[in-house]
């Protein structure tokens, strides 16, 4: 019987790749081991953890974040913004977190490239090839400088909209109260004024005998946010 456990270990071990789960050990009543990717006993302890997915944004293909050039895209930056009147530090700011350079990004969402175009966007802007650098810094710097105008040139505002969405952003004329979006309105603007950035811990581990506490939150546009997530400017 422990023969049979012990093998069925390193059988399990050989097909994590297509099991995608942690082998549990358990030791039974009768002193036999048990190895299992089922744990549906109390006393286990994980001796083989499944190997962590990759990261969110990937590759496609054979192109490779080592073979990145970022100076490669600096004309057309250039070009695109000030053909749309924009400034090629912003664009490149808006890169850096979008992709941070990749022009085979894929998020999660599914939003593409450098400037992290989502497919119903590319289509509306007219971006039929998303992984083209140039087709798609087109597209994201005119719908950036569409935001801008749409928001009065409240850069924070554009910023906020480009992650979130314009709807959302109206529905309150500012920055709304996602963690994601803040970080994301906090990064681009200082990569694009070279302030240092300070990510925002948006996870509060809430006592519950104490009440819950709404914390005031002003912006630099002067936008002001109430809030029960733990935000620490």
């Amino acid at each position: 019987m422990k023969t049979f456990f012990i093998i069925l270990f390193f059988v399990l071990i050989f097909l994590t790749n297509n099991i995608f789960a942690d082998i549990h050990k358990y030791t039974s009543p009768d002193g036999s081991i048990i190895y299992t990717n089922l744990p549906t006993e109390k006393g286990g302890k994980v001796v083989y953890k499944e190997p962590k997915k990759k990261s969110a944004i990937t590759n496609s293909g054979s192109f490779g974040m080592a073979n990145i050039n970022k100076e490669s895209f600096s004309q057309i930056i250039t070009q695109k913004a000030y053909q749309y009147n924009l400034d090629p530090d912003l664009v490149k700011a808006v890169i850096k977190a979008e992709s941070n350079w990749n022009p085979y990004a894929i998020s999660p969402k599914g939003a593409r490239g450098l400037m992290q175009l989502m497919p119903s966007t590319a289509n509306d802007l007219g971006v039929y090839n998303t992984f083209d650098p140039e087709e798609n810094i087109d597209g994201g710097v005119r719908y950036l400088k569409y935001l801008l105008n749409k928001f009065n040139g409240n850069l924070s505002l554009a910023l906020a909209a480009y992650n979130a969405g314009p709807a959302r952003v109206e529905k309150t004329n500012s920055v709304p109260a996602i963690p994601e979006t803040v970080q994301y309105v906090r990064r681009v603007m200082s990569l694009y004024t070279g302030t240092p950035y300070h990510p925002v811990d948006s996870f509060m581990h809430i006592n519950k005998k104490e009440p819950t506490r709404i914390i005031k939150i002003e912006l630099d546009d002067g936008t002001i946010l109430f809030t029960n997530s733990k935000l620490i400017y």
